[in-house]
């Protein structure tokens, strides 16, 4: 049997405690994030209907970081998906951090989706 990753491991566990009380619904969906080592990709999802409403990501063809690095591009993945919520007609939302600590990255994106008009 393969060991884990104790850093995998508490990721889950956090994550697990933290969606056991977020919920997206139609009024106020979700806005979920995913770290991963190079790229970061950020979803608005109802979880009523289980139904994606926006998704943005630095893997996407055309993408244009907002500045140097992987805090640019989490600013521009930001950006992106709150224009694409606002198309989608979502104003407000709620932030899952998905596990991660909200800091570097994943805050970049939260203020930039915060500047360009999401509330939460």
């Amino acid at each position: 049997m393969a060991k884990t990753d104790p850093r995998r491991a508490g990721r889950d566990r956090r994550h697990a405690r933290i969606r056991k009380h977020l919920r997206g619904t139609a009024e106020r969906p979700r806005l979920a994030v995913f770290r991963s080592n190079v790229h970061i990709y950020a979803q608005i999802i109802d979880d009523r209907k289980g139904v994606t409403l926006a998704s943005a990501s630095s893997i996407e063809a055309g993408f244009k970081p907002a500045g140097e690095g992987k805090k640019g591009a989490a600013t521009a993945v930001g950006t992106l998906i709150a224009t694409r919520a606002k198309d989608a007609g979502v104003e407000q939302v709620v932030f899952d951090r998905g596990g991660n600590r909200y800091a570097g990255r994943v805050a970049a994106l939260a203020d930039a989706a915060r500047e360009a008009g999401l509330d939460f």
